[in-house]
């Protein structure tokens, strides 16, 4: 999107030809009389915004970048065209008592039914699935002959 100051017009062009919209610039009194509101966004990963009270039995909000759950069903997937694979995957109860499903990233997983696992968001398109495992945390492990993009996957720098 592009924009064109010319005598108090606010012209924004946008990316498809012809299409035009126009628009009266903001002065400073009105500005001062009401700001510029900021518009607020969505989160797409609505668990790792929510908490639980468990002595009220309620949910709170207590949004954080990580959440912990156990394994209800360790499965597999496969994407939507074009794609062509078997996705792991897995069915997470969360510590807010939000039961989500979870991609398995990498090679190889020993993640079973139980396992206590670590969460955070990342979405995976082709099998419409909004959080992913952290390997090498908790009782999942990392990967170990990964070399390139080892935070990732949880791999340990390999001796020399």
């Amino acid at each position: 999107m592009r924009f064109a100051f010319t005598d108090e017009l606010l012209y924004s062009a946008f990316d498809s030809p012809g299409e035009f919209l126009l628009q009266r610039m903001s002065t400073i009194n009105q500005l001062t009389k009401k700001a510029r509101k900021t518009t607020s966004r969505k989160t797409k990963v609505v668990a790792l915004g929510r908490g639980f009270n468990t002595l009220k039995n309620r949910p709170t909000f207590y949004p954080a970048p990580f959440k912990r759950g156990v394994c209800v069903k360790v499965t597999t997937k496969t994407p939507r065209k074009p794609n062509s694979a078997i996705r792991k995957i897995a069915r997470v109860k969360l510590t807010n008592q939000m039961e989500v499903t979870a991609y398995i990233p990498g090679e190889g997983h020993n993640l079973q039914e139980h396992s206590v696992v670590m969460l955070r968001g990342g979405r995976v398109k082709d099998i419409g699935v909004q959080y992913t495992i952290v390997r090498g945390r908790l009782d999942t492990a990392g990967l170990d002959k990964r070399r390139k993009g080892r935070s990732k996957y949880g791999a340990k720098k390999p001796k020399a």
